[in-house]
């Protein structure tokens, strides 16, 4: 990357891949790339090539989350230089075969950008999801399709916390996002839902074309939720679960969770309060994909991001 008058060259993104089934029973990502797999004409896009990708096909012919381990996790620096020997679970498998594909991860020959397409039970509305507050190329990125998306909100989630670490299928690429759209029940698709998706996937694939041609964006800036913390159910000495989230706060991903607001509801009706000192917004509340991962929500909070022009670097 080199900057000239404040505006920042970046290398082309001329290679993209569009995951789904990274969850088995995540059904919009699923449809949309087995529709795309079929006939690309929607997603194609001058000088660029898009490949939409099937990345755990047996939890989807299963409809299951995963087979032996959350894939979503799997892409650590042990898994992915694991040898290939008879026993290692399916997904680390799977993250070893995707890492040949697409990468390898944190290398020049990697994809540029990887699209990797989720659902939600939780009410998040349409998210973005992000690794990095330095990639321009993607807040560049994030800021176009929020504004090719207004009136309609799309939040941006940005997973950059020093002691919380995801191992994600789409860190491989040189630009990972995340796309996460709910609520919708596990094995179910909604036509809402798939349509929000499938329209973001639409301004995505603009942006890096317009990008691609020679298109300076200017400077913006991004509105985002940065990871706080992941907040666990109540529960007794043997780890069983005593309460549920509270009714107050259930549904209401991305409002403000204040000091002294009710947060969990026990099973005998006491109502546990938030003792946080500071005001966060809370997101994938309830989502129940967490409760093996013992986490009833995560907190997070607001802050702005601010990215310089960008345009494609001179060959």
């Amino acid at each position: 990357m080199s900057s000239r008058t404040n505006i920042s060259c970046l290398q082309e993104a001329a290679r993209v891949a569009i995951f789904g089934g990274t969850h088995g029973n995540e059904m919009s990502g699923i449809t949309l790339v087995n529709m795309w797999i079929q006939n690309s004409a929607e997603i194609e896009r001058n000088g660029l090539l898009i490949k939409p990708f099937i990345s755990n096909p047996r939890a989807v012919e299963k409809c299951s989350r995963y087979i032996d381990t959350d894939l979503n996790r799997a892409f650590t620096p042990e898994n992915l230089s694991a040898p290939d020997v008879e026993g290692l679970p399916y997904e680390v498998q799977r993250a070893k075969e995707i890492n040949r594909m697409f990468g390898p991860k944190g290398s020049a020959d990697a994809y540029d950008v990887i699209f990797d397409l989720h659902n939600t039970t939780s009410n998040m509305g349409s998210t973005l999801i992000l690794e990095s507050s330095t990639d321009l190329f993607n807040l560049q990125m994030v800021h176009y399709i929020k504004k090719a998306m207004a009136p309609h909100t799309c939040s941006v989630l940005l997973n950059e916390h020093p002691q919380l670490k995801y191992s994600t299928t789409r860190s491989v690429a040189k630009h990972p996002v995340g796309l996460e759209v709910g609520p919708q029940p596990q094995g179910v698709l909604r036509s809402n839902v798939f349509e929000s998706m499938r329209t973001i996937l639409k301004h995505a694939l603009d942006f890096i074309e317009l990008f691609n041609s020679g298109v300076t964006f200017p400077p913006c800036t991004v509105d985002v939720f940065r990871v706080q913390e992941r907040m666990d159910y109540p529960r007794d000495t043997n780890g069983n679960i005593t309460a549920m989230v509270h009714p107050h706060l259930q549904d209401c991903d991305w409002e403000p969770l204040n000091r002294g607001d009710p947060m969990f509801l026990t099973f005998d009706g006491r109502t546990v309060l938030y003792e946080g000192a500071n005001t966060v917004y809370p997101t994938f509340i309830n989502e129940a994909a967490y409760y093996e991962k013992q986490q009833a929500f995560m907190t997070t909070g607001r802050e702005i991001l601010a990215a310089n022009a960008i345009r494609k670097a001179c060959k």
